[in-house]
């Protein structure tokens, strides 16, 4: 029995990794993406790519030589600052960290580099899927078309249109969101924020999860990221689109701070952002269902920390090593895998998660701790 082509919903880190793979292995795939093309949106800040997961999946890959020239060289550096802006922990990049920082743009853009001409079909919103049996599955898109096959997987997020095929489960808010913001050509124009960040990572982390965060990216960029836990109505009672307002009201949540840290919230040089998070049972599985299986966010999207993006391209990257390893035997392949990636997910989504709820002298430690021993 030959393999099946092999259709994957989603262009993210996860189903190009799997499409990549399979590409190596000789096995054809298409990917479908709503995005009308690869530079339609801005693909989010810095990633730290670990040796552990992510660094594995780009080795399977074989493109640890183009990722090599996409590292941020000097961005590991990671600090953690009081709210009165006192240096409580500050480690620079020396070069031997397992945790080397990229763009996440371009770590897209070569994965997509490494495609066949025409693997991914741009502009492809997928609207829902259902089962026809024996293991086939039809995907609807928006446009009214329809595709059908004998292997679909789903790698497309958080509200994947594949889950349901497989699961009940949707994600639920954590009861904590992100009000993201950046500040351009820091070291002339916010000098310093720009001191206070350094040139890698920073964290001011607060009891109950607060804090201000942000990552140096290229090009004189920092990305702030500030943390608050609060239900989703109190996040509705801010005008968004009043980005001053927005921005000072956020920033009054951190009154008597260091006015260099609450400079990365209120002299953002874009309107703050809010992106509320959410996550998925830890430890989310299924029953495994013919012709069908999830990667990355939509199999179990995690609190941010730090793991997503590498589980999922793991997830990519294990996925396809299965299917080449059983050719003609799908379900094998399939059922290989997820025995592998339930468990996984759950110690990936398990990391870090007790800070969240800590008060500030465990969160500074705890954070501590976390670095030192990650080798980031």
């Amino acid at each position: 029995m030959n393999t099946p082509h092999i259709t994957i919903i989603g262009a993210g880190l996860g189903g190009l990794t799997l499409a990549r793979v399979l590409h190596i292995h000789r096995i054809p795939a298409t990917v479908y993406e709503a995005e009308p093309a690869p530079t339609a949106r801005a693909q989010g800040g810095i990633l730290d790519i670990h040796d552990y997961n992510g660094q594995l999946a780009i080795e399977a890959a074989g493109l640890m030589d183009q990722f090599r020239d996409i590292i941020l060289h000097g961005h590991q550096a990671m600090r953690i600052l009081a709210p009165d802006g006192t240096v409580l922990f500050d480690k620079a990049d020396d070069g031997n960290g397992g945790r080397p920082e990229v763009q996440r743009g371009d770590l897209r853009q070569m994965l997509l580099d490494s495609l066949p001409v025409g693997a991914v079909q741009w502009g492809r919103k997928v609207v829902s899927t259902r089962s026809l049996g024996e293991g086939h599955h039809e995907v609807i898109f928006a446009d009214g078309g329809t595709s059908t096959t004998s292997l679909l997987v789903g790698a497309d997020g958080a509200w994947s249109r594949v889950r349901p095929l497989l699961s009940d489960a949707t994600p639920e808010y954590t009861g904590m969101s992100y009000v993201e913001t950046y500040l351009f050509d820091v070291d002339t124009r916010h000098p310093a924020a720009a001191q206070a960040v350094g040139s890698g990572s920073m964290a001011a982390p607060a009891a109950g999860g607060k804090g201000i965060q942000a990552q140096r990216e290229k090009g004189g960029t920092i990305h702030t990221y500030v943390v608050l836990r609060e239900p989703q109505e109190w996040f509705d009672a801010i005008d968004f689109t009043d980005g001053a307002a927005a921005a000072a009201r956020i920033a009054k949540e951190f009154d008597g701070w260091a006015p260099e840290l609450t400079a990365l919230i209120t002299d953002g040089d874009v309107p703050p952002l809010l992106r509320p998070l959410f996550a998925l049972p830890l430890g989310h599985k299924w029953e495994r269902v013919p012709g069908v299986t999830l990667l990355g966010d939509a199999a179990h999207l995690l609190t941010p920390n730090g793991e997503g993006a590498n589980s999922a391209m793991y997830d990519g990257a294990e996925l396809a090593k299965a299917i080449a390893a059983h050719p003609g035997d799908i379900e094998a392949a399939l059922t290989q895998y997820e025995e592998a990636m339930f468990p996984r997910s759950a110690e990936f989504g398990s990391i870090g998660a007790e800070l969240h709820d800590l008060d500030d002298a465990d969160a500074v430690a705890g954070l501590i701790k976390l670095y030192t021993e990650s080798g980031n």
